[in-house]
């Protein structure tokens, strides 16, 4: 049975405030398919009857899992090579050089789904930068849905998962067989302490953060949920700190203490006033 209107707008106001995902008219057949699975596992006859459950005074858990269906959880091995390479390339030395005497670097994934984007740059990590091995290199991988935060924790992978941007160098040296799955080593999963956060509700985990990774969620949001996001991650950040975003997304318009800095294909945001010419392609 297909979704009524008042059960889309039901769920369009629940996502938005549970979540701040914007659910536009013309996204029922989106809802019905993700919702779907949960009607068969929890034994129910239809939609109908879900959303009748979720109204009531008992039906928290059932709004959970439902936020947790309608969160969109794409993630690759390291995705969109170029920013990787602006973090091999510069960033991560001019902080090294920048934190020596401290010697200590704090890095924030802001939906980090399944765990490959912080594993990816924990692994280039270990790769490039081995003598990060004895700082003080925290590194905090948050998401709204528990699911995919268990399975960040395990760090096991299938086959189409692996091969979708992960080296092969990589895959031999930090991946052992499990069946028909792998599994990062530990000494790779125990670089990285993932926790849940929603954030449209609460702010950094950790606060004077070198790195906020921020990668390709903000396009889910409107602008105002856009807006306090940025400015939660720019009051955590240190302030020759770097900001990641996705490749279709910018803090223009939105928050303009930030500057973009550009390196060849790619780029980032740095708080305003601080130093730019150490990167290729300078400020626009």
């Amino acid at each position: 049975m297909a979704i009524t209107s008042a059960d889309f707008e039901y769920i369009q106001t629940l996502a938005k405030s549970e979540a701040g995902i914007v659910l536009e008219l013309g996204k029922e057949y989106l809802v019905e398919s993700r919702l779907q699975p949960i009607v068969r596992h929890e034994g129910m006859s239809s939609l109908d009857e879900l959303f009748l459950k979720m109204k009531g005074f008992a039906g928290r858990p059932l709004r959970d899992k439902v936020i947790d269906a309608l969160t969109t959880n794409e993630t690759t091995f390291f995705r969109d090579i170029e920013p990787f390479e602006m973090l091999r390339k510069e960033v991560i030395p001019q902080l090294i050089e920048a934190r020596s005497s401290e010697r200590k670097i704090t890095i924030w994934y802001a939906a980090s789904s399944t765990g490959q984007e912080p594993y990816s740059l924990s692994m280039m990590i270990r790769e490039h930068f081995p003598q990060l091995a004895t700082w003080n290199l925290i590194q905090v991988a948050t998401d709204l849905s528990p699911t995919v935060l268990a399975k960040a924790r395990e760090g096991r992978y299938g086959q189409i998962e692996i091969n979708r941007g992960l080296p092969a160098n990589y895959l031999i040296k930090y991946f052992e067989r499990q069946g028909a799955e792998w599994q990062l080593k530990p000494e790779i999963r125990s670089m990285v302490k993932f926790d849940e956060l929603n954030l449209i509700k609460s702010g950094p985990p950790v606060p004077d953060i070198d790195i906020v990774m921020i990668r390709n969620v903000l396009i889910y949001f409107d602008i105002e949920t856009k807006k306090q996001i940025l400015a939660r991650a720019r009051r955590a950040m240190r302030p020759d700190g770097y900001l990641f975003l996705g490749g279709a997304e910018t803090t223009m318009n939105l928050d303009e203490q930030f500057v973009r800095q550009q390196f060849n294909r790619s780029g980032c945001y740095r708080i305003k006033g601080q130093p730019t010419s150490a990167l290729a392609g300078g400020v626009r």
